[in-house]
């Protein structure tokens, strides 16, 4: 198979580059005539508005987009890689019911299970299931009393298009049992195990052209393409999600893309496959930038109207900010950030702990959101769960547990997502040391932590509850709180307090070891996030 990108643009030539091992251009050789399938590829969208202030993504633009492919190759599938009913501002509201709208209008054809679709449980999920026009996947997703699929979805779909039949499948993370909320009964299987079981199947119905549909991290993608290729099942092409980068790799022989999120671009993957051989001959690959050069869909505008009222809301000021505030996941996952002192500073200071401590993979806002005007969006972009607070005892060893537990995942390619963000609480971290001894130099309120002192420590009620593995909190005992409140309401109202923040970071969590990039092959990102 050749790998070809024919469309002129930097970051298409980054993918071509990627496999030059392959040197026969199919549509050069004079081999039979091919049929050309496009795939259309957006992952993690989380809101059907634009982001980055207006100027990248939007579903009403990426209707556009779709319907100019659709033109141009009327064989397209629209692929969406999981992430999409939660986390968003709109669905704190609606649990996701806006983006089904917004999907059922653009035209979506399939989506994988992300690890957010069972942030609200199984019961939302089915019901956001109820009402799509398209087709969910998730093979490794089954009912563990029953042995099913997930509500009875289909372990694969063929589907003929163009005289050719393109199969596709669906993979999710096996970590959502433990970082979302998925019922007792769903439990999420090994997929290269799912992939051997599933693509003789596809080849036995006739598909020509497999293609995986994942939600997985890269390095995870990666071993499913040479699971499936040392199995005699190979993927043709994996159409990922999950880490919000721009993503190009290949292993096993097998092509693996990913786009940013909150379709800030659109990926274009032509599948050029020979019918008389029943092979993929060639792909090409194209990143189209949804900016505001492209015009919104007309068709889209009721989806629009239905949820104005919420935007509007969603517009109204709450303070400001004197500093541009650093929500990125990359760093609210890795380090120490600004916005997540001045969040786990709210916390302390509300509720009277000794110590906060949150996850930095529930601040969502993955953006760096400037100086200026802060508004409800804003607020509920940084902290979207909804989560409420709580207050428990824990020692001083259990303490240490858990920033040793927090910083155990920061290498590259890592699920970092249970970071820990603190307030009261001092320390360094060494990276490259082993397990249980990477954590160094911990104080609490200015003096050495005691590990067999008592001390009072809030966090989200999901942190409290084990979520994120921070299994040491599960069981502590509680402490009342004076009143009810939520993570999103704690910021606001710190927010409106002090009027204007403008947040700085102090040295309370330190690196000691230099992180070293390893992910292979990240593609710049057209536009800052």
């Amino acid at each position: 198979m050749a790998f070809i990108s024919t469309r002129g643009r930097a970051l298409a030539l980054v993918a071509a580059l990627l496999f030059t091992q392959h040197a026969t251009l199919a549509r050069q050789t004079g081999r039979a005539c091919t049929v050309r399938v496009t795939l259309l590829q957006v992952n993690d969208v989380y809101r059907f508005t634009p982001a980055d202030r207006g100027a990248r993504g939007g579903l009403a633009r990426v209707s556009t987009l779709r319907k100019r492919v659709m033109q141009e190759s009327p064989n397209t599938i629209f692929l969406l890689s999981g992430d999409t009913i939660s986390p968003s501002v709109e669905s704190i509201t609606y649990k996701g019911a806006q983006m089904i709208d917004a999907w059922n209008q653009v035209g979506l054809d399939y989506s994988v299970f992300g690890n957010h679709e069972f942030d609200y449980g199984d019961e939302v999920l089915v019901q956001r299931m109820k009402e799509s026009k398209f087709k969910w996947l998730g093979a490794n997703v089954v009912n563990a009393s029953t042995g099913k699929t997930f509500a009875d979805t289909p372990a694969f779909d063929v589907r003929e298009i163009g005289g050719v039949k393109v199969g596709i499948f669906g993979i999710t993370l096996p970590e959502t049992k433990t970082t979302s909320k998925p019922g007792p009964t769903t439990e999420f299987r090994d997929p290269c195990d799912t992939a051997k079981q599933v693509i003789p199947q596809m080849r036995a119905a006739g598909a020509q052209a497999v293609v995986a549909l994942t939600h997985l991290a890269l390095a995870q993608d990666k071993a499913l393409a040479r699971c499936a290729a040392d199995a005699g099942a190979k993927i043709d092409v994996i159409i990922g999600g999950h880490e919000h980068t721009l993503l190009q790799s290949s292993s096993g022989g097998t092509p693996i893309f990913k786009m940013t999120a909150d379709s800030r671009e659109l990926g274009r993957i032509d599948l050029n496959i020979d019918p008389s051989t029943n092979k993929v001959e060639s792909i090409d690959w194209e990143i189209i930038p949804v900016d505001a050069s492209v015009p919104d869909d007309p068709d889209f505008a009721p989806v629009v109207a239905k949820y104005a009222k919420l935007t509007a809301e969603l517009s109204q000021p709450v303070g400001g900010a004197g500093v541009p505030l650093d929500a990125r996941s990359a760093t609210s996952r890795t380090e120490e950030t600004n916005v997540a002192d001045f969040i786990a500073d709210s916390f302390r200071k509300a509720s009277g702990a000794d110590v906060a401590l949150i996850n930095g993979g529930s601040i969502r806002a993955d953006d760096v959101l400037p100086a200026g005007e802060l508004t409800v969006r804003d607020v509920l972009s940084i902290l979207p769960f909804g989560n409420d607070l709580a207050m428990i005892q824990v020692t001083g060893d259990v303490l240490r547990q858990a920033l040793e537990h927090g910083v155990a995942q920061t290498a590259p390619g890592a699920e970092p997502g249970r970071f820990p963000q603190v307030s009261g609480i001092r320390f360094s971290f060494d990276a490259s040391k082993p397990p249980q001894s990477r954590v160094s130099d911990v104080t609490v309120n200015g003096r050495a932590l005691d590990l067999k002192k008592t001390y009072t420590l809030i966090t989200t009620s999901y942190v409290a509850g084990g979520g994120d593995q921070y299994a040491m909190f599960k069981g502590q005992t509680g402490v009342p709180l004076k009143q009810k409140l939520t993570d999103s309401g704690v910021l606001r109202k710190a927010i409106e307090d002090a009027k204007t923040i403008a947040p700085r970071t102090d040295g309370r969590i330190k690196r000691l070891d230099t992180p070293t990039e390893s992910r292979p092959c990240a593609a710049p990102t057209p536009a800052a996030k």
